[in-house]
Parts: structure tokens; sequence; C-alpha cells
């Protein structure tokens, strides 16, 4: 069709597009998609189109980048480490994201798996599974009410997180270098040792290093708290994960409950050896019915901004 804009939707999994079509339903646009897997399947789709809309799993590299034509790149969701930002920025293509979306999804999920392995949930079913009854392998157990809940990033969902700790009864200690006054009531832990060592569960909510090294290796998991529960939901480069198996025998943490791997899909063989101190989950703790589709409405003003010319509300890279 003559004046049709071409708007490509990569390496999601939404059943339809119906969101996408209603917020560009004034512009002649054709949606087009594809997986995104790698550099040929990209350019296959998106080659050739005005705007890109795309999930974590495509890779925009300087050479992808190079051989498109688009305006844009809009990320649904926050994370940007798929884009090769400096190139995008010379070949002059603007590049926008989603970073205010999933707040109570992630925090929710948090505490969901931070009380899976405060309560041994997932040790005491496979205990069942297994014909077995009783508890005492699995001592001591304590309340909230005696323990420390710690929230490493106080952010929008770090913020949200430590509330709900709160609210079970956990005494709430917070580590955030970037954060000068937290809520009343909540503590705040200047040294990151200091708070692993103080705190029963540990919560991550900070973006990952930018040269990719890990928050929590060795040496930081040997300050956990024995019989402690690490959890994740951030960013999977935070923890090293053969550091993490090699802590887990010792006891601290005691448990690891993980949403996010530094290689997804995560390999579970790699915890074969502490299968019962791990809980994990397939990088889920964005994902409501509610946050996937306001993710997705933004996303999309993001390219209807775009289309007109303007600015999009959260931009990354702005190459004018």
């Amino acid at each position: 069709m003559l004046g049709e804009t071409v708007v490509a939707v990569l390496g999601t999994r939404y059943p339809d597009l119906s969101i996408e079509e209603a917020v560009l339903a004034d512009h002649d646009v054709r949606l087009v998609t594809g997986d995104g897997a790698d550099a040929d399947a990209i350019l296959a789709v998106a080659g050739e189109a005005e705007l890109i809309l795309c999930g974590s799993r495509p890779r925009f590299d300087a050479e992808v980048l190079a051989r498109l034509s688009c305006r844009g790149i809009v990320r649904y969701g926050i994370g940007t480490d798929s884009i090769d930002l400096d190139a995008a920025r010379e070949q002059g293509i603007w590049v926008a994201r989603v970073s205010d979306y999933g707040t109570e999804a992630v925090a929710v999920h948090a505490l969901a798996l931070a009380m899976s392995g405060f309560r041994r949930v997932v040790a005491s079913d496979r205990w069942v599974r297994a014909g077995n009854w009783g508890f005492d392998h699995l001592r001591p157990l304590h309340l909230p009410s005696a323990s420390a809940a710690a929230v490493v990033g106080y952010g929008r969902i770090g913020r949200y997180a430590a509330g709900l700790f709160a609210g079970i009864g956990f005494r709430v200690l917070v580590h955030d270098p970037f954060v000068s006054e937290v809520a009343e009531g909540h503590e705040q832990v200047a040294d990151l040792h200091d708070l692993l060592a103080a705190a029963d569960v540990v919560s991550l909510h900070v973006p990952g290093n930018a040269d990719g090294t890990p928050l929590l290796g060795a040496a930081e998991l040997a300050n956990c708290r024995p019989g402690s529960v690490l959890v994740n939901t951030a960013r999977g480069s935070l923890i090293d994960p053969d550091a993490l198996v090699t802590a887990l025998r010792t006891g601290r943490p005691a448990v690891a409950a993980l949403d996010v791997h530094a290689q997804e899909p995560v390999d579970a063989s790699r915890f074969d050896a502490v299968a019962d101190q791990v809980v994990l989950t397939p990088h889920t703790a964005w994902y409501s019915e509610e946050s996937e589709a306001d993710m997705r409405q933004k996303a999309a003003r993001a390219a209807e901004a775009l289309l007109r010319g303007e600015r999009p509300d959260d931009v990354v890279v702005d190459p004018t």
C-alpha cells in the first residue's frame, strides 16, 4: 500500500498485537513480526521497517544497526543491554524503553520467592512427594517478626518490595548508595557486606554492572547469614552462579530463589547438587495481565511519538 509505514515487532510472546494496533490505529501502519533470534532473522523482518518494537531476545549490535533503515527502536521493558547504544547514536537511531511498569508485579513475585525459601516450601514439597513426613530436617524456621529482610536497591520496585516485607512483619534493611533517605521504619546499611551478614532474606533490585561483573561473587556470598534466603528478580548478571552453588553447599545462603539468570533459558542442571535449596522461575516476575498491557501500551505510544516526529517519554538515545 502506497505510503504504508512498516513497524516490526520482534522477540515477543504476545497472543496477538491488538494493543499495538489500537494505539497506532490513526496511522497507516503495517505490523510485521518475527522472533529476532539472530541477525539474519532481524534483518529479514525489520530490514526495511521504519520503527522496531522489541523484547529482550533480539540483539542489535553495530553490524545489525548499520544494516537497518529504521528511525527508532523501542524496547518492551527496561533493559537496553541488547542494543549497542553508541552504535545506535552513530547511525541516527532513536532508542526508547518502558521503565515504569510492573512495579507491583515484580515486588510481589520477590516476596513470593522470598517466602517460598523462608518457609522451605520447595524442599518440603519434594520431601512429601518422595513419601516422607515430618519436618525436623527443615529446622530452624522463624517468623518474619523475628527476622530481617534486606532490600538492595531502593528504586520504585525496591521501595515497593520493602513495604511488602515490612507489612508482614520483617525488620527492613536497605542498601543503596544513591539514596539518602528511606521510609520511616526502614534502616539504611551503608556497607553491603554488613547488610548480607545481618539479613535473613536478601532481595536484589538493582541494575547489573556495566562491565557485566557480578555484584555478589564468592567473597560477598561468604558474608551471607547462615540459613538466609537470597532472591533475585532484577538481573541475572548480579550473582556469580558457580560461586552461588558453592555458597549454597555451606548454607550461606541456605536458599536461592531466582527469576533471572545470566544465560536464559537457564540450564537448571547446574543446580542439581543443591536442587532442594534452589527455587527457579522463568523470568516471570514482571508479568501479570495488567503489567503486560501497561508495558505494551507505553511502548506503542513511544512508537507513535516517533511516527509523529515527537520525543518519546523514556528516551535512552536521542540522536539529534
